[in-house]
């Protein structure tokens, strides 16, 4: 029988322990390369694009980021063309983070994959979880939107300033509130 290790268990979506010595090694790498992204000069992008790159699993054509920006790992985070984040977006990516083409973050947006059990017993034994986020090719996520784990944002769709997202939003829907939930059709 093999046995998993905690990142296998992490990327699977089982509970993990994430002070495991490998986990802690990779986020300290991708706190290096968020210290030099996040300290560029605003004409440094070339190097900015290079660190990117360096960092996220996937980083399509003419994808832009605001600095600051934060994640975890940055493996996980899959991002398609013609992507823009403004400043203060956040990514906790200890599972698959997938951002299609043409996607819009407002300032201060929050992905969250990061989940932990609800009885502080489990809690208490160091034990975290991790479910995926799927962002939908032309949505708008406007800022200060926290989104939860588990959460599938429709293509063309629209999430309102402020909102907090704990389930799936359909395409082309203007969805807004805490928690979200969808206020009028837009196609």
């Amino acid at each position: 029988m093999v046995q998993l290790t905690e990142k296998d268990k992490m990327i699977a979506g089982e509970l993990y322990r994430a002070n495991d010595d490998l986990l802690r090694n990779e986020r300290k790498r991708a706190r290096r390369l968020l210290k030099l992204f996040n300290d560029s000069l605003p004409d440094e992008t070339a190097k900015r694009a290079a660190t990117l790159q360096e960092l996220l699993g996937a980083l399509g054509l003419q994808a832009e980021i605001e600095p600051p920006f934060f994640c975890d790992y940055g493996y996980n985070i899959s991002i398609g063309d013609k992507f823009y984040a403004n400043f203060n977006c956040i990514i906790l990516d200890c599972a698959k983070v997938i951002i299609g083409d043409n996607v819009f973050l407002g300032p201060n947006v929050q992905i969250y994959t990061a989940t932990h059990p609800l009885t502080a017993e489990e809690r208490n034994k160091g034990l975290e979880a991790a479910k995926p986020i799927i962002i939908e090719d032309s949505a708008w996520i406007c800022g200060g939107v926290i989104i939860n784990p588990d959460v599938t944002i429709g293509k063309g769709t629209t999430i309102g300033a402020g909102s907090v997202v704990t389930r799936d939003i359909p395409p082309d829907v203007f969805a807004a509130g805490n928690p979200c939930k969808v206020i009028r059709n837009l196609a």
